[in-house]
């Protein structure tokens, strides 16, 4: 009898309506456009604070399903790390916040509006929004440079650091069996455009892998390889200063890197790198790091802009649209310790920006007030191969050993989950003990047919939508 009774109670709780404050609840969207560092920074606050609530609805869009650890790609190209030790799928991170893995074409701050692009077939979405965040990042700037950027390897994501560690096997591979002694140098020779951090550390680790590789190819040696720096500045590292910045080239020229300074690359056939000066140097590879723009979507969008980068307040609101908050490489966040200047576009400010922004977000749909931004740079370091490190902490300069180790030490602790830090602390021990493997996981074969299936897949998809 009781269990009759307690059947008839759930039956009538479960068949009652909800309550009329829930079912006809218009929901907040909160919509944050971007998955890389200041996008999930955002994302990860909101999903403790206010996703949960059923009052609000938060979206994060982002071009990819993880979050790459950039400070390591070099890793991954130079064979310390395997792709997936520095990615992490957002879904696992941020629980309660919708993830649609899309790439944002147009953002209509009148009609409140965000439109997607999402699959093969360029399918559109469209979100709307009550707050929008936007985290859109940078991307690689070619300058105009048809030749550049058709024949130049990028170092912006997952994709292209592991290609140019399979490049670079592929290439010591070429050279083996090259009879011909000028082709044989070009194909050991690799030129980086740019000596910033990505530039330098990008340098390190190539000539790092490419020298320890050389060893088990007895038709090469040492001599043949040729690894060039092009930067325009004095010195390598501008952002750490002269000191450190010239401690820098003066190891890597310890380890036979050339560096061409004041000179900037001009043209790049595939073949042969043409410098603004008239050298010319050549190199079967060219890997560009010297330069940076906002995402497309920033420069359409009708905002006050500084160098490209959309002006955010002291807030990060983005003036003159209310509930527009911009964070990260697209945003220009003036530094409240420094009248006139804004703060530069790192990851360290980024993270920091957007968890302000998402707290600000917060207080406005709560009704409570605003904070301003205001942080200290804590410090910049740069790994620069073969356990050589250089590195500003709070004011304080370290190089060689200790600044390899405090570089490997801060990023570790900064790369999200745990299994994935046992990981690359597990690769990294591995590393010192028994060196890096050589294996070539992707053929220039298998590039050229996996571009011709996917080719032939979207025509024979669109010739089916049209029929």
């Amino acid at each position: 009898m009781l269990s009759g009774y307690a059947e008839k109670r759930n039956r009538v709780f479960h068949n009652r309506p909800a309550p009329k404050q829930f079912s006809a609840m218009k929901k907040t969207k909160v919509v944050i456009a971007g998955g890389g560092f200041a996008g999930l920074y955002a994302a990860k606050y909101l999903d403790k604070h206010l996703a949960r609530r059923p009052d609000v609805e938060v979206t994060l869009i982002a071009r990819e399903n993880f979050i790459l650890f950039t400070p390591m790609l070099h890793e991954v190209a130079a064979g310390d790390l395997a792709p997936n030790d520095i990615v992490n799928p957002l879904r696992r991170i941020v629980r309660h916040v919708n993830v649609i893995e899309a790439d944002v074409q147009d953002v209509d701050l009148s009609a409140r509006k965000v439109r997607c692009a999402h699959g093969l077939d360029n399918n559109t979405l469209e979100f709307e929004f009550d707050h929008l965040l936007l985290a859109l990042g940078s991307e690689t700037n070619f300058f105009d440079n048809a030749g550049i950027r058709d024949w130049s390897v990028t170092m912006k994501n997952l994709s292209d650091a592991a290609l140019l560690r399979n490049r670079m096997v592929a290439f010591l591979e070429e050279a083996s069996v090259e009879t011909d002694a000028s082709a044989r140098r070009q194909w050991l020779t690799f030129v980086i455009a740019g000596g910033g951090f990505a530039g330098a550390e990008t340098a390190g680790a190539v000539n790092d892998f490419i020298r320890e590789s050389v060893k088990f190819y007895p038709q090469l040696n040492d001599e043949q390889i040729r690894v060039v720096v092009i930067h325009p500045g004095d010195y390598l590292l501008p952002e750490l200063g002269e000191e450190l910045g010239r401690y820098a080239e003066r190891k890597m020229r310890e380890r036979n890197v050339e560096m061409i300074k004041g000179a900037r690359v001009a043209n790049y056939d595939g073949w042969v790198v043409t410098l603004n000066n008239g050298l010319t140097i050549p190199a079967a590879t060219l890997i560009w790091t010297a330069g940076v723009k906002p995402s497309p979507v920033i420069a359409a969008l009708p905002c006050a802009t500084e160098r490209g980068r959309i002006v955010a307040d002291e807030f990060l609101q983005v003036r003159g649209f209310a509930g527009v908050w911009a964070v990260g490489d697209c945003a220009a966040v003036p530094d409240g310790y420094e009248t006139g200047k804004f703060f530069p576009p790192t990851a360290q400010h980024g993270m920091r920006e957007a968890i302000v922004a998402a707290k600000n977000i917060e207080s406005a749909i709560l009704g409570a007030e605003l904070k301003p931004f205001r942080y200290r740079t804590m410090g910049m370091l740069a790994s620069i191969g073969h356990h050589t490190g250089v590195a500003s902490v709070f004011g304080f300069k370290f190089s060689g050993f200790i600044a390899w180790w405090m570089w490997r030490s801060v990023y570790l602790m900064k790369l999200p989950r745990l299994v994935k830090k046992l990981r690359v602390v597990t690769a990294w021990t591995l590393d010192l003990l028994f060196g890096r493997d050589i294996e070539q996981m992707i053929t220039l074969r298998d590039v050229e047919a996996l571009t011709e299936r996917w080719t032939r897949i979207r025509a024979e998809r669109k010739t089916r939508t049209a029929a």
